[in-house]
């Protein structure tokens, strides 16, 4: 994944939507409107989980006026790019570390955009990351997967169905949002 986003810095520059591998930023903000619709989030904490460049939290002051955001990404150059925009904003923290690997930060949502959709060697990977995630919410957490992908060998693709199964499993309430771009489906989980 890591070469994969260097390639893209490299052709694209470290500060667009391209870099973060998304088809174009129109697509990046009708993903994070989905996201938005998760609750209201006014007085509340939010973790971005693969954070890229912290535009998740650009995107939510213009929906919500007082939250705490935290975001985390492996990534030091989108990290580089998210403090230059965000890190002065009050109650607005970056990290650097692994979602996967590393303790996260119990906020009262989680919300990941794009960040499970990368292909792993691990085959439960996307399973064990919503359980992970899912833990470090109060309230409810909000990700987004494929159902469709160009073939490109980093994405991988999610039958809605399966995903849902398994997320019903771990929250008292589930919410399937789909339809909004033919190949995405957001899933809203809440304790």
């Amino acid at each position: 994944m890591s070469r994969f986003h260097k390639a893209r810095i490299s052709e694209y520059g470290a500060g667009t939507a391209a870099a973060l591998g998304w088809k174009s930023e129109q697509r990046q903000h009708i993903r994070f409107e989905t996201l938005a619709q998760i609750g209201d989030l006014e007085n509340t904490s939010v973790l971005d989980a693969g954070c890229g460049h912290g535009d998740l939290k650009g995107f939510l002051d213009t929906r919500f006026n007082t939250f705490r955001y935290a975001g985390i990404d492996m990534m030091e150059e989108f990290l580089d790019v998210a403090t230059a925009r965000y890190g002065n904003l009050p109650d607005t923290k970056f990290y650097l570390g692994d979602c996967s690997s590393g303790n996260l930060p119990y906020m009262d949502y989680v919300l990941c955009s794009g960040m499970l959709s990368y292909r792993s060697s691990e085959a439960d990977y996307v399973f064990t990351m919503i359980a992970k995630l899912f833990g470090s919410c109060r309230i409810g957490l909000g990700f987004n997967l494929l159902s469709q992908i160009d073939v490109d060998g980093i994405v991988v693709a999610y039958a809605p169905d399966k995903i849902i199964d398994y997320c019903n499993e771990l929250a008292s309430k589930v919410i399937l949002n789909k339809g909004y771009i033919d190949d995405d489906f957001t899933i809203f989980m809440y304790h």
